[in-house]
């Protein structure tokens, strides 16, 4: 929770009171357990912890290699190896302290109506905000992936909208045609917020043996990597919903203050730190601490004037990307 004395990094998400735009993301801290063991950080570095994909019963997850680095990345994928839901609010839940942070649970699933158990098992805990995974596979529609067609990521919007009060927050793709027509979709159906993006696609292999290094073969790339493609993304979807007051947690290779500080002008509200976290833990603390300066040296009151502020060149001939 912030503290009492209104600090410049104080944000409201979707009625969150937030210590700071620092969001740990999904997968990267566990259950919120994780980090409380690293020396010196604090989650009063951050305004929320996602938690990891919870799905409606347990899952093992996928057969290794599940997480490889590559330049400026890493590919994952672990397979949402969770303990199920019950597990997680019956269990883990009760030992986090909700005095220092909000805790937002990550809901996935293989068809619709699994989206919606494990959100209506989540509206009734204390947890404070759901996140909804939609890049899961449709087991019903031959595995096509939720966030990859508007349409059923609507459905999926829908359902869980049916199942809780607690804000929701879709999770969109970028492995998809148009980021923003689905976001306004999503919109209507009932998200209160958004988190862009989700990984991309991506694959390694080993020269030697001619096979992919994954052991699902292909995974989600995460890192620096896929910055500019995050930055554009988050972009996008803010012309969406600027009009209609979404706030937006921007993500995808944040690793410094500058980072943060670009998804926040092109247009998010919060900023997710993800795959930085595996080899500096206490990053949350130099970001924050680069952002008050940019706040300081620009006699900016508070991180929220930045929301938007990008200023587009002129074009003064038709738009091209090459």
């Amino acid at each position: 929770m912030p503290d009492s004395v209104k600090s410049p990094l104080n944000i409201d998400f979707c009625g969150m009171p937030f210590n700071t735009p620092i969001v740990l993301l999904s997968g990267c801290v566990g259950f919120g357990e994780e980090y409380t063991r690293v020396k010196g950080f604090s989650n009063r570095e951050t305004g929320a912890v996602c938690l990891k994909g919870t799905t409606q019963e347990p899952r093992l997850g996928n057969q290794p290699h599940r997480i490889y680095e590559t330049p400026s990345g890493m590919l994952n994928a672990i397979g949402l190896q969770n303990p199920g839901v019950d597990k997680v609010v019956d269990e883990i839940l009760p030992t986090l302290d909700f005095t220092e942070t909000h805790f937002i649970a990550n809901v996935s699933g293989s068809t619709v109506e699994e989206y919606y158990e494990v959100t209506r098992r989540f509206d009734d805990s204390p947890i404070d905000a759901i996140e909804i995974n939609i890049s899961c596979p449709n087991v019903k529609e031959g595995g096509v992936a939720f966030g990859n067609d508007p349409a059923m990521s609507a459905r999926v919007v829908e359902a869980c909208r049916q199942a809780t009060r607690k804000p929701l927050i879709t999770k969109l793709s970028p492995n998809q045609t148009d980021i923003a027509g689905n976001a306004q979709g999503c919109i209507e159906a009932g998200s209160d917020a958004f988190s862009v993006i989700n990984t991309l696609m991506g694959m390694a292999i080993d020269i030697e043996s001619r096979v992919p290094i994954i052991g699902n073969n292909q995974g989600g790339l995460s890192g620096p990597a896929i910055k500019p493609v995050a930055l554009l993304k988050v972009h996008q979807v803010y012309q969406v919903c600027r009009d209609h007051n979404i706030p937006i947690i921007g993500q995808g290779g944040i690793t410094s203050a500058e980072d943060a500080l670009e998804f926040m002008i092109a247009g998010a509200h919060a900023v997710g730190v993800g795959t930085a976290l595996f080899y500096d833990p206490l990053i949350c603390q130099k970001i924050n601490a680069g952002i008050r300066d940019y706040l300081t040296r620009h006699q900016l009151a508070s991180v929220e004037h930045l929301v938007g502020t990008l200023q587009l060149h002129q074009q003064t001939r038709p738009k091209c990307s090459c």
